[in-house]
């Protein structure tokens, strides 16, 4: 099943980002920020939620 919080928080946290870049005038890194949010959270819609296969398994606790 999706994580539509997982979806929003990618998101939401790459907007942040990208608005902390357009108040230092760095267009450029703003726009890059936008489209990898955009495209990790259509990664994340495809992939029902997971980032990668090894998401299956639960990973080590550091």
């Amino acid at each position: 099943m999706i994580s539509y919080k997982k979806l929003y928080t990618t998101l939401f946290n790459h907007v942040t980002d990208a608005i902390d870049q357009l108040d230092a005038m760095n267009y450029s890194g703003a726009r890059e920020l936008l489209v990898k949010g955009q495209q990790m959270s259509e990664a994340l819609y495809i992939n029902g939620g997971r980032t990668s296969a090894s998401d299956d398994y639960p990973q080590p606790k550091h």
